[in-house]
């Protein structure tokens, strides 16, 4: 005699089914994430650095209104695939924003944005007033 674990409950399995489809060898394309980012404070300058891999420098849009950063994304791609009797044809649409509020040390007119690796990295200075002070030595009179 053997133990066999049975599900029972045919409902829930179905419904797995339809939530979790992996219909005709396809992917779950329906992954919506915000990517991630890394904020970096230095004595100059602040550093953004979103990780978002496959991407082109032209797929992004950086804005700024009001105080606000926005970096934005779109992409839509189309594969068709044709075999013998059949065609396959998967659309795919991949969008994100983002929007930060800059603090009034920002010089917005000086920010810096490039994408290298699968990584865009902006560079927000610091105005001038807002850099830190060297020491200075006060003499006594």
């Amino acid at each position: 005699m053997s133990i066999v674990k049975r599900n029972n409950l045919f409902f829930p399995s179905l419904m797995n089914d339809f939530v979790t489809p992996d219909w005709f060898g396809g992917t779950d394309k329906w992954n919506t994430s915000l990517p991630a980012v890394n904020i970096k404070d230095n004595t100059e300058n602040f550093e953004l650095e979103l990780a978002v891999p496959g991407m082109k420098k032209d797929d992004f849009t950086v804005e700024i209104d009001n105080d606000v950063l926005t970096i934005s994304s779109e992409v839509k791609s189309e594969n068709e695939e044709n075999k013998e009797n059949y065609t396959r044809r998967e659309f795919s649409y991949t969008s994100f924003r983002r929007a930060f509020t800059l603090p009034e040390t920002v010089d917005g007119g000086k920010i810096d944005a490039k994408y290298e690796d699968g990584v865009l990295r902006l560079t927000l200075p610091k105005r001038q007033e807002a850099l830190p002070k060297p020491k200075r030595l006060i003499e006594i009179a």
